[in-house]
């Protein structure tokens, strides 16, 4: 088995992916029904769909949308085409509302371009005594997080964010939002795998990324109770321009960056003032 996956990570390797051991062995342990690390060796059957699925990965479709799956804090999630795939570095952002919440009794929080539903699938299950409602404008993606939001008690609304849940001005006690923040000008940097399968409509957002995390803020800033929390993820080059656009607003106090656990900018945080 160590000659298939060293084959198999070298193919991964010379067609550029990220993470071709991980990626290889990952892979073996889908096909096979095991685990990386408790991995058996493929019948004649399993081996021809592992080739198969390492061409389609050399091809760099996602990891997770050949295994319809990805991992989220402590949930597994169903992913495929038509939704983002939720990244690693957008559970610290979790964990950070979830501190900043740990002491309010049934907190309310809105999770906006909830996407997958990672995020209010998370807050509900480590929070079961919270509210907690997804917003996501994209119905191929709210296909998705139904799948993923049955059982945790969130409630998903499908539709814009502007102007979304009007019920609840001046309620909410945490607002959070990976939104979509790629400038249209970074075009060619951006990796094949998100470039080519991940949404558009979940990656763009106007020539300097900004344009949607503008809608989050005057939308948190309508939401939040006085004292309320907002946490927004951003590219790792936005960390000045991207909690300048909540501060601006004139509505929140304590604008911070926070960064992710390999020490970038990713994320803007405030309070409701």
């Amino acid at each position: 088995m160590k000659a298939l996956i060293a084959a198999a990570a070298d193919q991964l390797r010379a067609a550029g992916v990220a993470s071709p051991e991980f990626d290889a062995a990952e892979l073996l342990a889908f096909v096979t029904g095991s685990s990386r690390l408790n991995l058996r060796a493929p019948s004649d059957a399993e081996r021809r769909t592992y080739d198969e699925l390492i061409a389609r990965r050399a091809a760099r479709e996602p990891l997770q949308h050949l295994t319809g799956t990805a991992a989220f804090r402590y949930r597994e999630l169903a992913v495929g085409p038509g939704v983002f795939v939720p990244r690693p570095e957008t559970e610290v952002m979790v964990g950070w509302i979830l501190d900043r919440i740990a002491s309010v009794q049934s907190p309310l929080v809105v999770d906006l371009c909830s996407g997958s539903g990672a995020i209010a699938g998370a807050v509900a299950t480590e929070r079961p005594d919270a509210v907690v409602h997804a917003v996501e404008l994209s119905p191929e993606a709210c296909v998705w997080a139904r799948r993923n939001l049955a059982g945790t008690g969130a409630t998903l609304h499908e539709g814009d964010i502007d102007g979304c849940l009007p019920e609840l001005d001046g309620t909410v006690d945490a607002v959070i939002s990976n939104p979509p923040y790629i400038p249209l000008t970074a075009w060619e940097s951006v990796t094949a795998e998100v470039r080519d399968h991940d949404p558009a409509l979940a990656l763009w957002s106007g020539d300097d990324g900004l344009d949607e995390v503008k809608v989050v803020a005057v939308t948190a800033a309508r939401l939040l109770k006085p004292g309320g929390w907002f946490a927004c993820e951003h590219a790792d080059v936005q960390g000045e321009s991207a909690p300048a656009v909540f501060a601006a607003t004139g509505h929140f106090t304590e604008v911070r960056d926070q960064k992710d656990l390999a020490g970038r900018q990713r994320f803007a945080t405030g309070r409701r003032i």
